[in-house]
C-alpha cells in the first residue's frame, strides 16, 4: 500500500506536523511512566484500528525493554494479569478517551477518579494530552493510509 500524502513535502502540512510531533515528545518527556504511555499508545491505536502506530509503538516499547507477553496482552489487558492498578486504570482511561462514538461519552467520573489515585495533577495531563495526541495520529495516518512495518524504534527521537 502507498500513502496518499507525504505529510513533510507539503508544505502547510510538513509546517502543522512538526509542531504536533513537539507537543508528542513534550508528552513522552513527562512524569507519566514510559511505559505507561507505550501501552496507552498502542491500546488507543489498536481499537482505531491503526496500524503504523501499532508498529511504533511496540518496536517503541520492545527498545525500551517491555515484555512481549504484555504487549500481547494489551487487546485484552482486562482479562490480563501482568498489568499493574495504575495500568489498568491508564488502559481504562484512554479507551474511554477514545471510544466517545460508541456512546462511552468521554472519560466518566469514576475511571477519572479512579486513575487520579495512581497518577497526580501533571501526570493526569500528559494521560488526556496522550490519549489525544494518539487519536489525532490515528486519524492522519487512517487518512492518508500510511503504511506499517517499516518503522525502526527511535526513528522519532
Amino acid at each position: 500500500m502507498d500513502a496518499r500524502l507525504d505529510f513533510l513535502a507539503v508544505p502547510t502540512a510538513g509546517k502543522a506536523l512538526k509542531h504536533i510531533m513537539a507537543a508528542g515528545r513534550t508528552v513522552k518527556e513527562s512524569a507519566l511512566p514510559a511505559a505507561t504511555q507505550e501501552l496507552v499508545a498502542l491500546r488507543v491505536s489498536q481499537i482505531n484500528g491503526c496500524a503504523v502506530c501499532i508498529d511504533m509503538h511496540t518496536k517503541e516499547a520492545v527498545a525500551a525493554g517491555e515484555d512481549a507477553v504484555r504487549l500481547h496482552l494489551v487487546a485484552a489487558w482486562r482479562e490480563a494479569t501482568v498489568f499493574t492498578e495504575a495500568e489498568r486504570a491508564a488502559l481504562e482511561f484512554a479507551e474511554q478517551g477514545t471510544r466517545i462514538a460508541d456512546g462511552a461519552g468521554g472519560v466518566g467520573d469514576e475511571v477519572w477518579e479512579a486513575a487520579a489515585e495512581h497518577y497526580d495533577e501533571e501526570q493526569l495531563a500528559a494521560l488526556t494530552l496522550l490519549v489525544s495526541f494518539m487519536n489525532l495520529a490515528n486519524r492522519l495516518n487512517a487518512i492518508t493510509r500510511q503504511p506499517a512495518g517499516n518503522y525502526v524504534a527511535g526513528q522519532f527521537h
